[in-house]
């Protein structure tokens, strides 16, 4: 369900910039940043490189079976 919230504009314009960087919509980057946001206040011990390693692992495929060699 999408929600209309007010954003300052400064944030906005910070948001689509980076977005543009890393091929992100505006709406994608927000919930980029509210997810990193969520995991480092849940987490204050972790560094920010494995917070980073979290997200990418949440969207990888789980159902290819790992093969030990």
């Amino acid at each position: 369900m999408a929600v209309n919230v007010k954003l300052s504009e400064q944030l906005v314009a910070e948001a689509r910039r980076y977005g543009s960087i890393h091929h992100r919509s505006l709406p994608k980057q927000i919930e980029h940043w509210s997810q990193m946001g969520k995991i480092a206040e849940e987490n204050p011990d972790l560094p920010f490189s494995m917070i980073k390693d979290i997200l990418v692992a949440r969207t990888e495929d789980a159902s290819d079976e790992y093969v030990f060699d």
